[in-house]
């Protein structure tokens, strides 16, 4: 049977999904008739933590590393169903959104499962951007109601004046000022099962903003279909079971923090740690002390937690593999997990798709090492010029992707969800990919990142990897920068190990014959560190500027 998308614009509705028009995917398909079209009266939609209570009610389901308290998938169930019904109760309707301001805490989960509970949309907030971003996108998105982490008091007073009109709620047990505290106000609910809303597979669950790494972040919109489908793919392609143990590294205002591991955890029974801010030490102690079997996280945060006297004396005999993602992963960095035995190995996602979107088979990893695989079992993929069509084997091309998992499209922007959803269904990346003679993917950096130097394409991933290489060298990233003779050049920016030194002469002499003389960078920065946004990624448009 063919699947297909179709598009069509959903009118302005009283409290509904969108305050504009918004364009929104549909799944249709006239061979499977209307079970595919209506997808409705399911009442599993959007309640993960109520049917999986069901299942295996006494299992620990996470262990929040910052309480050091541990709960069981019923307990977790319980709470979801009192803040379902503290939300109810404060006239939070379908379609609502709720706003949180917040690092990653345990209480966040309780708003996430309730949301999906009730069918009001989550809308996270990135806590690194600037209060000027924040306004914009709080006046953009309208919540209804707005939650915020209490150890980010401080920033969250440069926010109150555009929430006046709002319900302001501080998360935990601490209230501040005149804001009740969540946790007072949901304990006084009942935790039993909630009358629950109708909710398909095209309803809204999330608005998760990208990184903004190129402008102004846009909110994308990530439907239940889309959450349930990642699931599947990642369980199903990735070989998850209910015995994985994973921490969660990720951001919770990130798809990656959501949608990686944690939600594909809860549909299995598995089990996640909950970290909150990022130290390579704390990170290698959860893994040997809680026997983690799957670790994702981005380049920067193995390099660091490589880089830590802790690394070489860290029992991973629980691991079964570390998965990098975010970000091209160098193979300077994944060669030093392979010293101690384990498989590092890349991953690539988008928030506007999956994010999960491919496997490669650990016994290729080493073969193989800067490719991410094959699709996933339920995404259909292309590699494809400036005209839309196909490249052909060892070409590079713009990756682009179709299936069940793709985004809704960006909240009130319908003409930059038209210039990213095709018609028939495909999202263009925006990433470069080539596809070799043996069907394995390579993805080899940003479109954007691309420059052109003396008419010949340049690929920074390729620069970036020879200068993990470099024993002096911690962090690499390449830019193009304009030149009056070859249009562009590179620009490299380089962060040293501790201790090291180095000139540009000498990474000039260690470049020379590695690389083509037109690819050798022709500017260099050294810097104490390296910008990057809250999930760890590099932000290359900084560097530009």
């Amino acid at each position: 049977m063919e699947l297909f998308y179709c598009f069509y614009v959903k009118e302005k509705r009283k409290r509904g999904i969108f305050r504009k028009t918004n364009t929104q995917h549909y799944l249709h398909s006239e061979s499977i008739g209307d079970f595919a079209m209506d997808l409705k009266d399911w009442s599993w939609i959007g309640d993960w933590t109520g049917r999986r209570a069901l299942l295996t009610p006494k299992k620990e389901a996470i262990f929040d590393n910052i309480q050091k308290k541990r709960y069981t998938f019923e307990e977790i169930d319980r709470r979801a169903n009192q803040v379902s019904r503290f939300f109810l109760d404060s006239g939070v309707q379908k379609g609502d959104r709720i706003g949180v301001y917040s690092k990653n805490r345990f209480d966040f989960l309780d708003i996430l499962f309730a949301c999906g509970k009730i069918g009001a949309i989550l809308t996270p907030f990135n806590t690194r951007l600037t209060a000027p971003e924040l306004e914009y996108l709080i006046e953009k998105t309208d919540p209804a109601m707005f939650l915020y982490d209490p150890n980010l008091d401080s920033q969250f007073e440069d926010l109150r004046p555009f929430l006046e009109k709002k319900h302001v709620i501080v998360m935990g047990e601490k209230t501040i000022d005149a804001d009740s505290n969540m946790h007072s106000l949901m304990t006084k609910k009942s935790a039993s099962a909630i009358e629950r809303p109708p909710l398909t597979l095209d309803d809204s669950y999330l608005i998760v903003f990208t990184g903004g790494t190129t402008g102004l972040p846009k909110g994308a919109i990530l439907s239940h279909g889309l959450v349930f489908w990642n699931s599947v793919n990642t369980i199903v392609s990735w070989g998850l079971r209910p015995d994985d143990i994973q921490p969660l590294l990720f951001p919770l205002f990130h798809t990656g923090g959501i949608n990686v591991l944690l939600i594909p955890f809860f549909h299995l029974g598995a089990k996640s740690i909950i970290m909150g801010d990022f130290g390579a030490d704390e990170t290698l102690r959860v893994i040997e002390d809680e026997k983690c079997s799957i670790v994702i996280a981005v380049p920067t945060m193995f390099n660091m937690i490589s880089e830590s006297p802790k690394f070489s004396k860290t029992k991973f005999d629980s691991v079964r593999v570390f998965i990098s993602g975010g970000a091209p992963c160098p193979v300077a960095i994944m060669e030093k997990y392979w010293e101690r035995g384990k498989i590092l190995k890349m991953g690539y996602g988008l928030t506007e798709v999956g994010p999960n979107n491919f496997f490669l088979p650990e016994s290729e990893v080493k073969r193989k090492p800067s490719s991410v695989g094959f699709p996933v079992f339920h995404c259909d993929m292309r590699v494809i010029d400036d005209n839309g069509n196909d490249v052909p084997t060892g070409n590079v091309g713009e990756l682009i992707l179709r299936g069940p998992h793709i985004f809704s499209g960006y909240w009130d922007e319908p003409e930059e969800t038209a210039k990213t959803i095709e018609p028939d269904g495909w999202v263009h990346t925006g990433d470069l990919a080539v596809i070799d003679d043996e069907g394995f993917y390579f993805i080899t950096g940003r479109k954007k990142d691309m420059f052109i130097s003396g008419g010949e394409n340049v690929y920074p991933t390729e620069i970036e990897e020879l200068l993990y290489k470099h024993p002096s060298i911690l962090e690499a990233a390449v830019v193009g920068v304009p030149h009056e003779k070859w249009g562009e050049v590179g620009k490299a920016v380089i962060v040293l190990k501790p201790g090291m030194s180095l000139t540009e002469e000498q990474i000039l002499e260690y470049l020379d014959g590695k690389l083509a003389r037109y690819k050798i960078p022709k500017h260099y920065e050294f810097r104490d560190e390296l910008p990057k946004s809250a999930a760890g990624k590099i932000l290359k448009r900084e560097l530009s500027e």
